[in-house]
């Protein structure tokens, strides 16, 4: 979409995925190795009681559900930033994650292109948000 076709208050949905035991342990080999992700029997002695996704893992998975929709399409420029990141439930193996999308600013910069910021909100199978945050991009007209 460009950037003028974009309003305060629409609001998208992505598809759902869910992430495989194996997804989480191979995502935190490569970026987050802590045991709660990789170590299956240590993380069933720990507070969740079972292996957990990275949040970078979810805020990964979140951004791509998004982008995936196709709406920034190809006037997309580049992402300007992320702000009120919260993990707020963990993500256990086999979840299914889905995304709310809100659009809430828009802000007109010089050549008809601007920045707009959506807050995803991530929710997991069983409708229980589990991964919010604020991004930001600068869209072409």
């Amino acid at each position: 979409m460009k950037f003028s076709e974009y309003e305060t208050g629409q609001r998208y949905e992505t598809k759902a995925l869910k992430l495989s035991k194996e997804d989480i342990i191979e995502f935190a080999k490569v970026y987050d190795p802590q045991y709660m992700h990789i170590d299956e029997e240590k993380a069933k002695q720990g507070r969740f009681g079972d292996l957990i996704a990275s949040g970078m893992q979810t805020m990964s998975t979140s951004f791509k559900l998004w982008v995936e929709t196709g709406v920034y399409g190809e006037h997309v420029v580049a992402g300007t930033g992320m702000n009120n990141i919260q993990f707020i439930k963990p993500v256990f193996p086999d979840d299914e994650l889905r995304v709310v999308v809100e659009v809430i600013e828009t802000v007109p910069k010089r050549r008809g292109n601007g920045i707009v910021t959506v807050q995803l909100s991530t929710y997991n199978q069983d409708e229980v948000k589990v991964f919010q945050a604020e991004l930001s991009a600068l869209i072409d007209n």
